[in-house]
């Protein structure tokens, strides 16, 4: 069944992508998609993850760059990590309707449950990314729910970073506790329309200067007003593409970790009896640390 999805795909059938971007999100079939991609084609797409704390206009900012993108004869998708809803498990689908662009064949967009914990970032986004690419998607949009830990795990799996920020939300505070501009190539600052945007754009420059090694653009951009967007596009064009520097070994150790990231948290939320027990052994010293490590790892690689 997969291998014939697989087949569709690649012949641009929407419907073959949807089921299969279901399929990883769900956890299934990993191994057979994964393997279907080979090992040695490299990043078709542009990917850009849009990152930024709740209600900060993500959605709103991504509509308008979808808009932006489609001009230029680029096809578009969009992973939107929504919070999960503690109802259905599903996602709360908020992305979506602030995505205001008509759709058309060029522009796909699927919203996605992040779960608690997990970085604000949905489980498995590597294969999903990886399916659009072999689709041919030319720009895939990742939406975070929020920053922090997010922007860390997305800078793994992207080409461009884009932190979104607004005046007068205290968010400087978050920007210097989580170390976020260390991981952002490239700061937008939403609502420049309000009086206050230039002075938040002058905070985030004076926060850069302390990294003067990394020359992050700060740019100024407005949903309400219309403005700053093909700027903001612009800019994000114009830096080199990350995954592409990156070496295969390299590539293949960077998922690698985030997998083994998945399955510890698995076993840490389940509180595992094998896991807790070896846990506890090391904390009691009773275990040197690269015994523990690799037992560890063997219980790590038995996570289903």
């Amino acid at each position: 069944m997969i291998a014939a999805l697989l087949d569709r795909l690649r012949q641009g059938d929407r419907k073959a992508l949807a089921r299969l971007v279901s399929h990883a999100a769900r956890g299934e079939h990993l191994a057979e998609m994964q393997a279907s991609f080979g090992s040695s084609a490299a990043p078709a797409a542009r990917v850009v993850a849009i990152t930024g704390s709740a209600g900060v206009g993500k959605s709103s900012l991504i509509g308008k760059l979808i808009s932006v993108v489609r001009q230029t004869g680029s096809t578009v998708a969009v992973l939107a990590c929504d919070p999960q809803s503690p109802l259905s498990g599903g996602a709360l689908l908020g992305d979506r309707l602030r995505m205001d662009n008509p759709l058309d064949d060029g522009v796909f967009i699927r919203s996605l449950a992040a779960l608690s914990g997990h970085g604000a970032l949905a489980d498995h986004l590597d294969v999903m990314i990886r399916l659009l690419e072999t689709f041919g998607f030319d720009v895939i949009f990742l939406e975070t729910v929020g920053s922090g830990q997010a922007d860390v795990d997305a800078r793994n799996l992207v080409d461009v970073v884009v932190l979104l920020v607004q005046p007068e939300s205290g968010d400087d505070v978050q920007w210097e506790k989580a170390g976020i501009l260390e991981c952002t190539d490239v700061v937008a600052v939403h609502k420049a329309d309000l009086p206050t945007a230039e002075q938040t754009a002058a905070q985030v420059g004076a926060a850069l200067d302390l990294s003067p090694s990394r020359n992050v653009p700060v740019l100024r951009v407005s949903t309400k007003a219309n403005q700053g967007h093909t700027e903001l596009w612009q800019a994000i064009q114009a830096l080199p593409l990350r995954r592409r520097q990156i070496s295969a070994a390299q590539l293949l150790f960077q998922l690698t970790g985030d997998w083994l990231q998945q399955h510890f948290r698995a076993l840490e939320e389940r509180r595992d009896p094998e896991f807790m027990k070896l846990v506890e052994a090391w904390q009691r010293g009773e275990m040197a640390t690269s015994d523990a490590a690799r037992e560890l790892v063997q219980l790590l690689t038995m996570v289903k």
